[in-house]
């Protein structure tokens, strides 16, 4: 990932963070973990974890949903190349790592 991307990316994340707090019903906790950004931002998929874990499918259900209307907002808020199209996914890496932190 070049620079410009990593800083787009990250850019997204922040974004993203703000606009799920803002939008969300606050029935589980959604965080947002990281995005990847294709380097010719095309797509960008949005990383978080959400707690319960037993919400997790309610909650990208929702997520999902709520994409067209994230990137209508970045499309306002960033300054990007272009405005990717967004999906959205579970963080497994960030799940896995809780899970041997919790046995160890």
């Amino acid at each position: 990932m070049t620079d410009r991307t990593a800083r787009a990316a990250d850019e997204i994340s922040k974004f993203a963070a703000r606009f799920i707090e803002r939008e969300s019903n606050r029935t589980s906790l959604v965080t947002v973990t990281g995005c990847n950004l294709m380097s010719d931002f095309t797509q960008a998929t949005i990383l978080v974890t959400v707690l319960p874990e037993s919400q997790a499918e309610a909650a990208l259900f929702f997520l999902k949903r709520q994409m067209g209307n994230l990137r209508s907002e970045i499309s306002k808020e960033l300054r990007l190349p272009r405005v990717p199209n967004f999906s959205v996914a579970l963080d497994r890496g960030e799940l896995n790592r809780q899970a041997v932190n919790a046995v160890v």
